[in-house]
């Protein structure tokens, strides 16, 4: 008998995730009880597809899943969230006792290219060419800025964390002319060496880098990481790059950098994640703000809904998960 399953999330946020063959797999697999997705556990309907689900997939606005939900679901074995973190709607307790996995390995990948892609366009000095061009309409072989310290041969790159997505930029990263300098407490300076990566602390990273770009995970102790002091040992011109979470950055801090010219930034995260309509961060020449795009949009979400097929036909054959999240790590996740 083919195992029963159920999906929980906002359709509008989880939009394009599973593609029409991806259904069909997972139509092979298992029994769906509705293809609609649950948007809430506690009606009459919901419970009574919560009490034969045994596999739940999950995405961008999920209900809450804690205690309460093991209780109506008691045939839950697995939950498939085809989406990123899952640490702010899933509870510890349904972690220890439920398996779970995560598409965040999937949503990497375009944080990473989209990352990549901000370094080099940083390093060229596209945002103040664009500027320059806009205003003069001319050629500017002769223009100063091009006989600058612009390019991206030979730059010095630091990447802060050495999570998914910051494992997979230094991935992709490889083949371009960088040093590439690395902070981290969970990489060993041989894990380092094998990555091609220089394993030093984060001070000396932001000393030392042309575009520091942040990957590390919100965390009580992350909060505020980069201040005031350390946004200061920035070289002049430097470019700093978030597309990890706004918490971890002292945005007036960052701000007040940023408004007086020394620094340039990509922004694709803030706090609040919608910044107030009189932000400057909207308006400075020397910023690029984007919406919280870095991870997956549009086509690109089909990436995770084939990890999440591919996890659930795992579970269902009874092979082990590839992208299983440990209990032991769950706060630890960004």
């Amino acid at each position: 008998m083919q195992p029963r399953l159920a999906f929980a999330y906002d359709p509008q946020f989880t939009e394009h995730v599973f593609a029409a063959e991806q259904l069909q797999r997972l139509a092979g697999l298992c029994d769906i009880l509705r293809h609609e997705p649950l948007l809430e556990l506690t009606s009459p309907d919901a419970k009574a597809i919560l009490a034969e689900t045994e596999i739940l997939i999950t995405g961008w606005g999920p209900p809450q899943l804690d205690a309460s939900t093991l209780a109506l679901a008691p045939k839950l074995r697995l939950i498939a969230h085809s989406a990123g973190s899952i640490k702010y709607f899933i509870a510890p307790e349904v972690v220890e006792r439920v398996a779970v996995t995560s598409a965040v390995t999937a949503n990497a990948v375009p944080v990473a290219e989209f990352t990549v892609a901000a370094i080099l366009f940083a390093n060229k000095g596209v945002l103040q060419f664009r500027d320059i061009y806009r205003r003069e309409r001319r050629h500017l072989r002769s223009h100063p800025l091009m006989a600058s310290g612009l390019g991206n041969y030979r730059k010095t790159v630091g990447i802060v964390g050495a999570s998914r997505i910051g494992l997979k930029t230094i991935e992709l990263l490889a083949p371009y002319d960088f040093e590439l300098l690395l902070t981290s407490t969970s990489t060993t300076p041989e894990q380092a060496a094998a990555l091609g990566v220089e394993l030093v602390e984060l001070d000396d990273l932001l000393a030392r880098s042309d575009v520091a770009s942040l990957h590390a995970p919100a965390l009580p102790s992350t909060r505020h990481m980069i201040d005031a002091r350390r946004l200061a040992l920035l070289r002049d011109g430097a470019t700093f790059i978030n597309t990890a979470r706004g918490s971890i950055v002292d945005q007036d801090a960052l701000l007040s950098e940023l408004v007086a010219g020394r620094l340039n930034a990509v922004i694709d995260v803030t706090e609040p994640e919608v910044l107030p309509a009189e932000s400057p961060l909207y308006d400075l020449p020397n910023v690029l703000l984007t919406p919280h795009i870095a991870g997956a949009i549009g086509g690109e979400r089909e990436r995770l809904g084939t990890l999440v097929v591919d996890e659930v036909e795992r579970f269902v054959r009874g092979e082990p998960l590839l992208y299983r999240v440990p209990h032991e790590l769950l706060g630890q996740l960004a």
